[in-house]
């Protein structure tokens, strides 16, 4: 009888641990993700209602499906030419934001696409993919994307020009962003003589009364 109750205690114990064990594990994972995502990580889960055990399922398949990719390089060459597209781009939002913003969502989707990133034509796993790697500059990515589909405002569409303009800096720099500084500090944009580049502001477009 004491033999049961003993190896009952054990069972019981191990039963204790392996439960305990795993609350930490998935507490662990889903400080690794807040700490890797940053602001996406929130944002994720608002987009689940703050269903936080699904919006980090969802991260985490992010992660296990992207991130093990490797970003191409630019030759200087292309970096340039980037560069120069996305100024015109800037240019011609005083004269059509809607248009200028359109070129811009499919530049920023072509330029993904050349680092490495899965092709814009599928926006949300484009999207996905940069979200591991670039966590902390995506989100004027979509504000953008949903901009270029005529959902937004001028003034919408000003602020998504500005936020989407820290994904193409860290696209287009010569070295590749560490994805674990998660949140990190959006990165001023700069010119070839380490000058600040132009930035819209709420006077740069046409039918904007603000």
């Amino acid at each position: 009888m004491l033999t049961i109750v003993i190896i009952a205690v054990i069972v019981i114990a191990a039963v204790v641990l392996f439960l305990v064990g795993r609350g930490r594990i998935r507490a662990g994972g889903g400080r690794g993700l807040k700490h890797r995502f940053g602001p996406e990580y929130d944002r994720a889960v608002a987009d689940h209602d703050g269903d936080t055990k699904a919006a980090e399922q969802e991260l985490g398949e992010r992660v296990k499906q992207h991130g093990s990719l490797d970003e191409q390089p630019l030759s200087p060459e292309a970096r340039a030419q980037y560069r120069a597209q996305w100024a015109d781009v800037q240019e011609q939002f005083v004269e059509s934001p809607q248009k200028a913003v359109t070129e811009a969502d499919a530049l920023l989707a072509g330029l993904a696409r050349d680092r490495g990133f899965p092709d814009g034509e599928q926006f949300e796993e484009q999207f996905a993919a940069l979200s591991v790697h670039h966590p902390a500059h995506v989100h004027g990515y979509r504000s953008m994307h949903t901009a270029a589909r005529g959902q937004s405002g001028t003034e919408e569409m000003r602020e998504a020009m500005v936020e989407a303009r820290s994904l193409f800096e860290a696209l287009v720099a010569e070295q590749p962003a560490d994805p674990d500084q998660g949140s990190s500090q959006t990165p001023q944009s700069r010119d070839g003589n380490g000058h600040a580049t132009w930035a819209l502001n709420r006077r740069h477009a046409k039918g904007n009364n603000t």
